[in-house]
């Protein structure tokens, strides 16, 4: 069975995340995440572009329905949009999607009622409802209580049905209402004369962002991988491969150019040099602007382990507090609740801000630098390269056959101690195996790019010695 990783559950389309497998986390959520019997017993749906999307979605949305659970279908919306509707309507949602994955893998992310993703507590009970259902289908729920409207004994079972079938429906203003929601978050500001170019990753946000930067008064030079046909989500396009955007925006001598992953929730800057600016500048230029105005709660942003020493240094300078937590954006969240602050983000581009947003949100963070762009009346390749000195960083994704073994890899772990003890104080090495792929994450900082890519190198080898190679990489 598939566990739930860093961000939901992932695997490939068909084969390993199969319509029964859904169908019957479907029938497990409504038991864990819903409403008790005889409430309002609602569940909101949605799904990027990928053509397994609309097999996936009316599976989830069976198995939901078939425990009572009346289901918004709000189609192809972005990952923040379903985590904004989830928290308008005080109602647990679900997003089928694989993110930056490619189009053959497909996933499904949940929401707690009101747009939060789970904590590890709820996840662990939707794993074992999940177990019951798929080996006694049939099984009642351990905790739930019956029916407030039990079906009658006698008579036809069609009778029964009304009562133990939820409904399936649209939500025609959904998307409009998401849009309204961003642009409120310029508080009337506009973005006239800025010049932008943006790439879709033929995602969730094809029709959505270019909407929402011309309404906000962008004149929009270039609209990249906005046509998706079901296979061409995050193919050479989008924030993993932003190589044709930084073209486009010399090009057309946009002033910023931004790159969305396939559900939208993460972002990479592009400046008009053709510069990529990753998630680290962005949260530092972030930071700095809602320290310099007041309104960074606790003086703190929240970043993850992966994020580049040089952003410590950088807050340092500016009097921002940083607290570093585990990867993955439901960590960053964690903090920001636990403690009231108001900033948080990854590296790969996932950027929160929690007055604004339960989740990470590319398009509202795209809008708020295009908006700070246009405060500061300054370009964005200045400001990034004031805003942090990176130390050289190398991150590798490396294929493995086995990632679950790397924490028992001896020869991996000598490896890194080896370099660790060769860098010193001048450079660190961090390993972790992805949450959603068959794959290893390898970063070392160093004094230069040659020393830390020759240290990458070097564990690499161990790695595809020890848990298997393969034969090919993916990306971040």
């Amino acid at each position: 069975m598939l566990r739930f990783g860093t961000d939901g559950v992932r695997g490939l389309a068909n084969v390993e995340l199969t319509p029964e497998l859904v169908l019957a986390l479907g029938r497990a959520a409504a038991r864990v995440l819903a409403s008790p019997a005889g409430k309002d017993r609602r569940f909101i749906v949605g799904r990027d572009t990928r053509r397994s999307g609309p097999l996936l979605q009316a599976a989830l949305s069976a198995g939901l329905a078939s425990e009572g659970v009346d289901v918004t279908d709000v189609g192809v919306l972005a990952t923040p949009a379903v985590a904004y509707l989830s928290a308008e309507q005080a109602a647990p949602a679900a997003v089928i999607s694989a993110s930056h994955n490619p189009y053959w893998d497909n996933g499904v992310k949940f929401f707690s009622s009101g747009g939060s993703k789970l904590p590890d507590p709820v996840e662990d009970a939707l794993e074992a409802e999940l177990e019951v259902m798929l080996s006694h289908p049939s099984a009642p729920p351990g905790s739930q209580p019956p029916p407030a409207s039990p079906p009658p004994q006698t008579g036809s079972l069609a009778a029964a049905a009304p009562a133990l079938v939820g409904g399936i429906e649209t939500d025609a203003d959904a998307l409009e209402r998401y849009e309204h929601h961003l642009l409120s978050a310029l508080e009337g500001r506009r973005l006239g004369g800025l010049r932008v170019a943006l790439d879709c990753a033929n995602g969730a946000a094809f029709a959505s962002a270019p909407a929402v930067f011309e309404r906000a008064g962008a004149e929009l030079v270039a609209v990249l991988a906005a046509e998706p046909n079901g296979t061409n989500i995050n193919e050479n396009c989008g924030s993993t491969d932003p190589g044709q955007l930084a073209r486009a925006v010399v090009a057309e001598r946009a002033d910023l150019g931004l790159a969305f992953d396939g559900d939208a929730d993460r972002v990479i800057a592009v400046d008009a040099g053709g510069n990529v600016v990753d998630g680290d500048r962005l949260l530092a230029l972030f930071a700095t602007d809602l320290a310099g105005r007041r309104l960074l709660s606790g003086g703190t942003v929240v970043v993850t382990v992966m994020t580049n020493v040089g952003f410590h240094q950088a807050m340092r300078a500016v009097g921002v507090k940083v607290e570093t937590v585990g990867v993955g954006d439901r960590n960053v969240l964690e903090a920001l609740d636990s403690h009231g602050w108001a900033l948080g983000g990854e590296q790969s581009g996932h950027i929160v801000f929690r007055s604004l947003a339960t989740t990470g949100d590319g398009v509202l963070s795209g809008l708020l630098l295009a908006d700070l762009i246009t405060r500061r009346g300054a370009s964005l390749e200045d400001m990034a390269a004031e805003a942090l000195q990176r130390c050289p960083q190398v991150l590798r994704n490396v294929a493995v056959l086995d990632r679950d073994g790397l924490a028992a890899a001896d020869a991996v772990w000598e490896e890194v101690r080896k370099v660790e003890a060769e860098l010193g104080a001048s450079g660190r090495v961090l390993l972790r195996p992805s949450g959603t792929e068959p794959l290893v994450r390898v970063m070392v900082e160093a004094p230069s790019e040659a020393v830390a890519e020759a240290a990458v190198e070097r564990i690499v080898a161990v790695l595809h010695a020890t848990l298997g190679a393969p034969g090919r990489s993916g990306r971040s």
